[in-house]
């Protein structure tokens, strides 16, 4: 059966379980709600010794006067205290969960792997899976030594929105949306105007997993992307609203090693907001 060309990047709950001892190891609970405090959740009952990390505060830069863009990445200094903050190091590997099966942890992997950390890992399945099989919980906040974090800004991760109105005129690299389809023709309308970017194509983020939250088999995955136009060479860059969606798709496709894939920060926050930028209602 066909494996993941990235098969560290999604680790099993029985590899995680061994791994809760390294002192190297620093394990993220991301749970998020929009509509509530996942931190209340996290309080009580998360793996032991997890730490909790809200991607929309901790993650996000605040937005410029205007309003927009909202949860754009942080800049390298304000990362690296937000790693310190959650005793995340250089040298550390970050296991990191959520309820999603990896949706709001992608967004963390995105900000480490654009500033140089690629020690990561999601629990396959999150913490519905690691509880189903009656692996330990403990409540309450979890204290850690600060890390130090130095920031190692790389290209090749993220996409700003002048690349993508170039991708928009050339045609490559492929634009992959993968909000839900009322936010693609516009139907659902988050931002001043709704609709997708031109020539852009959807693949649902949520496709990608098992009604478990598991991962689907490698082939499976494979098999969706090609039907929906991508190829082994496809320059790939993905987007949703905040860009949270956006990076979990961008995760998988790096797990079965597809390495030319950004995730447009922006997103429809940005693009949607600008009436400078062009739109398309409808299906392409």
């Amino acid at each position: 059966m066909p494996t993941f060309a990235r098969p560290d990047l999604f680790w099993s709950t029985e590899r995680a379980a061994e791994a809760l001892a390294d002192p190297l190891v620093r394990v993220v609970d991301c749970r998020f709600l929009f509509d509530g405090d996942a931190r209340q959740d996290y309080l009580a009952g998360h793996l032991p010794g997890a730490v909790h990390c809200d991607w929309s505060r901790d993650l996000s830069a605040p937005p410029p006067p205007s309003g927009h863009p909202r949860y754009m990445l942080l800049g390298p200094g304000e990362f690296s205290a937000a790693m310190s903050s959650l005793g995340i190091s250089n040298d550390t590997k970050v296991l990191a969960y959520d309820a999603e099966g990896g949706h709001h942890s992608a967004r963390l992997w995105l900000a480490l792997r654009r500033y140089g950390h690629e020690a990561f890992a999601v629990i396959e399945g999150g913490i519905q899976k690691w509880q189903r099989e009656g692996r330990p919980v403990e409540s309450g906040e979890v204290r850690v030594p600060p890390g130090t974090f130095t920031p190692r800004p790389r290209e090749g991760v993220i996409a700003s929105k002048d690349e993508v109105l170039a991708a928009v005129r050339s045609g490559d690299p492929w634009l992959l949306d993968v909000r839900r389809d009322a936010e693609y023709t516009g139907a659902e309308v988050r931002a001043a105007r709704g609709g997708h970017i031109p020539g852009a194509v959807n693949v649902l983020w949520k496709d990608a997993l098992n009604d478990d939250w598991t991962l689907r088999e490698p082939e499976a995955l494979e098999q969706m992307y090609i039907d929906a136009g991508f190829g082994p060479e496809t320059s790939t860059v993905t987007y949703c609203q905040a860009g949270v969606r956006a990076a979990f798709t961008h995760l998988v496709l790096t797990a079965l090693g597809h390495d030319d894939v950004r995730t447009y920060d922006g997103s429809w926050e940005e693009w949607g907001n600008d009436p400078a930028t062009p739109v398309v209602k409808g299906r392409s």
